[in-house]
């Protein structure tokens, strides 16, 4: 589906990031740390989010949503992330959802459920990934199993974030032949009889967000509830993907440059040997590789931010490398200013072990790195003459 944006100036571009940088600063960084100890779910600042409207970045207008373009959308997440890299990586999985809604859903669906996502004042929960499937997304077993006006959905989902705070869960559920093409979606509400959750995973990071299984025990939904045609549930789960891996890989971009800022300032402060440690031909150029490792990056992702905007027919392409390049640059930055702070790196009270701790997961989901360079290869070595890559939605 081809969907309209809204075309911002520089002057407006500048005054939405400084919205949302001072978003950021107020809501997100302040309590960065005691959410990430205390395994806090920002609620309330999620709640002040959508008033700005961060519930529906690059959703339609007409139910709240901005409209804003991917190249917009990815500076935003950026900025997001400086404040805190895993309350940034919930909203853009909040952010697909709601997209997948605007974009496949039907009238009565996009009114009944755009309104409170695009506020925030509901969360939305994208359920794909089983346990024991893991990057072999089409082999979902979880079922969906017609009964008159009903489909009965059974079966568990794994790595689900927000699972347990979300309204909505976007599930996919197979109501057909093995494979792709036997995948329905369907809009499943967060108080369905039979739907339940399991305890609350304990992860190396993203301590701010909650994260389990979603299991469904029969859980009967209207046929008014599948999300799309039926048999179309692994094409518009993947169609989400190109906008959740620009939208991490932008929240790696973001929580590396707030790790490298500090280290930059604590190596001109830090004195060692008789002389600042900005002093040494080792830092400089450890600060010099990691700046340009950034910078390349951040090409990279509006690289893919623009094939999206344009529909390129290469833009899953384009999309895979930049998230394969900045989620690994962006950990590896991130590490590296930690190495730089030395024995206070690993200290909870710089912070800069929670920003590690918190970008490593990027290199996993949205399809693992590994995933994103078999996507590449394949696109490369496609026959000549044969039909190029789907385009992004």
């Amino acid at each position: 589906m081809t969907m309209t944006t809204v075309t911002t100036t520089a002057e407006e571009r500048e005054a939405i990031l400084s919205a949302v940088r001072e978003f950021a600063e107020g809501e997100l960084a302040p309590f960065a740390a005691e959410r990430d100890e205390k395994h806090l779910f920002p609620r309330e600042s999620l709640n002040r989010g959508g008033e700005l409207g961060l519930g529906g970045i690059y959703v339609r207008e007409d139910f709240g949503g901005a409209g804003l373009s991917r190249s917009d959308t990815v500076a935003i997440f950026e900025e997001l992330a400086k404040g805190d890299p895993a309350v940034a990586a919930y909203i853009s999985i909040h952010n697909m959802v709601v997209w997948m809604i605007d974009t496949y859903g039907d009238d009565t669906q996009r009114e009944t459920w755009l309104p409170q996502l695009t506020a925030m004042q509901e969360f939305g929960g994208y359920c794909l990934t089983e346990p024991g499937v893991g990057s072999d997304a089409a082999n979902v077993a979880t079922s969906a199993v017609r009964e008159g006006d009903d489909y009965v959905l059974t079966g568990m989902k794994q790595f689900i974030s927000g699972a347990g705070e979300a309204a909505v869960y976007v599930v996919m559920a197979r109501t057909g032949e093995p494979g792709a093409r036997g995948i329905s979606a369907f809009l499943v509400p967060g108080d369905a009889e039979g739907l339940s959750f399991g305890p609350l995973e304990k992860k190396m990071g993203w301590h701010a967000q909650p994260t389990r299984q979603v299991i469904f025990d029969g859980v009967r939904v209207p046929a008014s509830a599948m999300l799309g045609d039926e048999g179309r549930g692994f094409a518009i789960a993947m169609s989400a993907l190109n906008g959740g891996r620009l939208n991490i890989a932008a929240c790696s971009l973001g929580g590396a440059e707030w790790a490298l800022d500090k280290a930059v300032r604590y190596v001109h402060e830090r004195v060692a040997f008789g002389e600042p440690l900005a002093e040494k031909q080792a830092i400089l150029f450890a600060i010099a590789d990691m700046r340009t490792e950034l910078h390349a990056a951040r090409l990279m992702v509006r690289d893919g931010a623009q094939a999206v905007d344009e529909q390129a027919p290469d833009a899953t392409m384009r999309c895979a490398m930049a998230k394969r390049f900045a989620t690994d640059a962006g950990f590896d930055v991130a590490n590296r200013a930690l190495q730089l702070h030395g024995g206070y790196g690993y200290l909870q009270d710089y912070g800069i072990e929670r920003v590690v701790r918190d970008l490593r997961v990027h290199q996993i989901l949205e399809g693992t790195n590994e995933i994103m360079r078999l996507i590449v290869g394949r696109e490369m070595l496609r026959p000549a003459g044969s039909s190029s890559m789907r385009s992004a939605s």
